[in-house]
């Protein structure tokens, strides 16, 4: 949750940071590549995800460039405020108190390298975990603060959304498709019919009403996710993905594949990109992931290490899909490929598995993102000193933090379209232009505190302002051209 000051928690070595943050980046979105892939073209796919993991990767160095920022001033204002307690406890100013214009000198122009040269800290340190919200109120204006908050508040609706239309959809699947072994590769439509009269589209708001009853009364008290269910749900993860890769790689081996993919499709472009984006989302979690890891001296290799693994995790898992199933055939979500189609998966068991996986795993997130989304929508509106009335507090954030996705996963279940906006969008703010404005502002906000010898151990190895301007040029790119390619197609239609 984007916010003040959390606690660090249980320390943990490097390996397992990598990973915890594996585990972070792989998610939902890693579902829906493969659909993305197929629809723009597989040398296009693999150029634009390959750049795409240097950006996240580029802007991920920001974030803990601004984390390292951070920490030093708030030691810096922990270590004046002793000073001048102690100086107020013997005189009103002690006689190396350096005057400006018959005015002490300002905490923000004091160098800090006189307290480092004192002392063996590293006031650089990343001990304390500042979550990005407290680093916007640090580093931003009070517009920017705004800004920031209504940005993640809008890509933690478009993740509820998602969520609330990914867990629905795979029940229906499941319920309404067709496990006989006698049907497989067939692509259904909303209309078709499921029970009876009852159809698939209509099935699909049941089980959305079904999971707002039993999930959506946890937005009105707290959750949060607990380390073993953490470990089964990453398991979960794990034993699913690898079933699929495994299964797709036998069915090409053998030479049933059906896949014969385009090198390249640019209207395809654009939702790719979104999905890429929210594929390689991590940066709004890096407070509570990079600060926990007990050796940091190493944290750079961690990270492109890890950014390395995803990428040709993500490439493997997504070139085997569009390869052994026809691209016409591949679902939005791509576990319910294998739910219906004994060619690929003959147990039955293991079909049902792969189907019901999402409901899981997105079950037990779909708590902790939304009351996520309450504290912040909390956090925009509060003002210091000031309390909320206890309807506005438990009744009226609650319902505005639920109600806005459920309506969108009530009129549409178009998972490929959900995850490219949020990505495209939202994403963009939080991958690029924050954690740019973030380091940006860091440096110029410290420059006068910490002096120019001061050496930031954590710096990003993009340190020149060049980087910076690259990442904001490109993210206003890319919306652009996003928002270009829909007009351009609503136009059509």
């Amino acid at each position: 949750m984007a916010g003040g000051i959390t606690e660090t928690g249980e320390p943990y070595s490097p390996f397992v940071g990598l990973v915890y943050m594996f585990n972070l980046i792989v998610g939902t979105g890693a579902l829906t590549m493969p659909k993305a892939f197929a629809t723009a073209g597989w040398v296009v796919s693999l150029a634009l995800i390959s750049f795409l993991a240097f950006m996240s990767y580029m802007t991920t160095t920001f974030v803990i460039e601004a984390m390292a920022a951070a920490n030093a001033q708030l030691r810096w204002k922990r270590r004046e405020q002793e000073e001048v307690s102690n100086s107020d406890s013997s005189s009103d100013y002690s006689d190396d108190d350096v005057n400006i214009r018959g005015r002490p000198e300002s905490v923000e122009t004091r160098p800090i390298l006189s307290v480092q040269r004192v002392g063996s800290t590293d006031h650089f340190d990343i001990v304390e975990r500042v979550e990005m919200g407290q680093m916007a109120s640090m580093f931003f204006n009070k517009v920017g603060v705004n800004m920031f908050y209504i940005c993640l508040i809008v890509y933690l609706y478009g993740d509820l959304a998602i969520y609330a239309a990914a867990v629905p959809m795979s029940l229906m699947e499941v319920a309404c498709g067709n496990h006989s072994c006698s049907a497989g590769g067939v692509k259904y439509n909303d209309t078709d019919p499921c029970w009876g009269p009852v159809s698939r589209k209509d099935a699909y708001r049941v089980f959305l009403a079904v999971f707002t009853l039993l999930l959506g009364p946890f937005t009105f008290f707290s959750a949060q996710k607990t380390k073993y269910l953490q470990i089964l749900t990453s398991l979960m993860r794990w034993i699913a993905f690898t079933m699929m890769i495994i299964l797709a790689l036998i069915r090409i081996g053998k030479g049933h594949g059906e896949g014969h993919p385009q090198v390249a499709q640019l209207s395809g472009v654009p939702n790719l990109f979104g999905v890429c984006v929210y594929s390689f989302m991590c940066q709004h979690s890096l407070p509570s992931l990079i600060t926990p890891i007990s050796e940091k001296r190493r944290v750079g290799a961690l990270l492109l290490a890890d950014y390395v693994l995803i990428l040709g995790f993500y490439s493997l898992l997504s070139f085997t899909a569009i390869f052994c199933f026809d691209s016409s055939l591949l679902r939005d979500m791509y576990t319910l490929n294998f739910t219906d189609n004994c060619d690929v998966l003959g147990v039955a068991f293991l079909r049902y598995f792969l189907g019901l996986f999402p409901v899981f795993t997105i079950s037990t997130n779909f708590p902790i993102i939304a009351v996520t989304l309450r504290n912040n929508w909390k956090t925009l509106f509060h003002r210091d000193g000031g309390t909320y009335p206890w309807v506005v507090d438990r009744i009226v954030f609650p319902l505005i933090t639920l109600v806005p996705p459920i309506i969108v996963a009530f009129c549409t279940h178009d998972l490929e379209a959900l995850v490219g906006i949020t990505g495209a969008y939202a994403g963009t703010g939080i991958q690029y232009i924050i954690p740019a404005c973030l380091v940006y502002f860091s440096r110029r906000h410290l420059e006068p505190v910490v002096g120019r010898d001061a050496v930031n151990k954590h710096r990003s190895p993009f340190r020149h302002t060049f980087w910076v301007a690259f990442v904001v040029f490109w993210a206003t790119f890319c919306l652009m051209f996003v928002t270009a390619n829909i007009i351009l197609t609503e136009s059509k239609n």
